[in-house]
C-alpha cells in the first residue's frame, strides 16, 4: 500500500465513480481500476461493490475513508512543513464553507490571504449545513471550515475560533410590499410567500421559527441552490430571509434589503482539527481571526426581546 493508492481511492469516493475520478486525476480509467484492485489485494478486502457502471462502498471501504484521509493529510503536512522553511511559496489550502458565509466573510478572508501568499492555491468546498462543515473538517475532506449557527459554535473534536455574528435581513423586489428605510417586524411576514433553504440551514430555521410562533407564511420555493434565491426574489416569486452577508450583492443586483426585527443572529466561526495544520492553514486562520474580531455594536449582546 502507498499514499498514491489511497489518493486514488479517495478520488473515487469523492467523485462518485471511476470515470469521473480518472478524469479528475488525469488517468485512464483502466489504470485507476488496476490501482484500486492492487490496493484491495494488499488489504485483503473489496472496497467497492461494482454494480454495472456504478460503485458503492463496502463496509471495508467505508472504514478506510477516515484513516486514508489522515494518511494523505499527514503527507501533505510533512511536505508543506518542509517547503514553509523558505516561506509559503506554494501549496494548497482547502476550506469548506456554507453558501452565505462563502459570500462574506470568506471572500474577503481569501482576498487578504492570497495578497499575502499569492502562490498558495485555495479550494472552496461547498457545504450546506453546520454539520456538513464539521464532518468535512473532521474527516479530512477540508482542512478548515467556515460555518454559521444560531447558537455559539462548539464541537468536541474540533478547534473552534469564533469570528463574528451576522443578522438576518429580508430581500424583496425593488417594488416590494414593504417601504425602504424601515425595519420589518417578523409578524408582518404573515401571508407572504417565502423562498427558503433546505432543512438544517439557518435560513430555513428562521422560517420554521416563524411558523412555530404562529406566523402563517407560505413556502413558495425550497432550494438547495443558494445562488437561485436572489434571481427568484427579483422575479417576484417570493421574499427571502438571508444573512446580511448578502446585502451588498443584493443591492447591486437591484433588490431591496430590509432589516428584520427583533434581530436574530447567526454565530460565524472557523473550525479546524486540533493539531496537524499545514503552515498555509495556520497562516490563514491567524490572519482571519485577527481581521474578523468583532468590534462594532452590531456584534454585542442582544436584548431579551430578540430571543423569541
Amino acid at each position: 500500500m502507498d499514499v498514491r493508492q489511497l489518493e486514488y481511492f479517495l478520488a473515487v469516493v469523492d467523485h462518485g465513480g471511476f470515470n469521473r475520478a480518472a478524469t479528475a486525476l488525469y488517468l485512464s480509467q483502466p489504470s485507476l481500476s488496476q490501482s484500486i484492485r492492487s490496493l484491495e489485494r494488499d488489504l485483503g478486502s473489496e472496497l467497492f461493490h461494482r454494480i454495472g457502471r456504478r460503485v458503492v462502498l463496502t463496509d471495508a471501504g467505508t472504514a478506510l475513508i477516515e484513516p486514508a484521509r489522515a494518511a494523505v493529510r499527514s503527507l501533505e503536512f510533512a511536505r508543506a512543513s518542509v517547503e514553509s522553511v523558505h516561506g509559503l511559496r506554494g501549496g494548497r489550502l482547502e476550506i469548506a464553507a456554507m453558501p452565505s458565509q462563502s459570500i462574506s466573510p470568506l471572500t474577503g478572508m481569501i482576498r487578504r490571504f492570497t495578497a499575502d501568499h499569492p502562490e498558495v492555491s485555495v479550494t472552496m468546498r461547498a457545504a450546506f449545513t453546520p454539520r456538513d462543515v464539521t464532518e468535512m473538517v473532521r474527516t479530512g475532506v477540508a482542512e478548515l471550515g467556515l460555518l454559521a449557527s444560531p447558537d455559539a459554535v462548539s464541537h468536541p473534536r474540533l478547534r473552534v475560533r469564533p469570528l463574528r455574528v451576522q443578522r438576518f435581513v429580508l430581500l424583496t423586489r425593488p417594488d416590494g410590499p414593504f417601504p425602504p428605510g424601515r425595519a420589518v417586524r417578523y409578524e408582518e411576514l404573515a401571508g407572504h410567500r417565502l423562498i427558503v433553504g433546505q432543512r438544517g440551514t439557518g435560513l430555513r430555521t428562521y422560517v420554521d421559527a416563524l411558523r412555530a410562533d404562529g406566523v402563517e407564511v407560505t413556502v413558495a420555493v425550497e432550494t438547495e441552490h443558494r445562488v437561485a434565491i436572489l434571481p427568484l426574489v427579483l422575479e417576484g416569486v417570493g421574499l427571502a430571509v438571508v444573512t446580511d452577508a448578502w446585502r451588498d450583492l443584493a443591492e447591486r443586483a437591484g433588490a431591496r434589503v430590509l432589516d428584520l426585527e427583533p434581530r436574530t443572529l447567526l454565530h460565524v466561526a472557523l473550525v479546524s482539527r486540533p493539531s496537524g495544520l499545514t503552515p498555509a492553514a495556520r497562516a490563514f486562520m491567524d490572519r482571519a481571526v485577527a481581521d474578523e474580531t468583532p468590534t462594532g455594536p452590531e456584534d454585542g449582546p442582544e436584548d431579551d426581546d430578540d430571543n423569541r
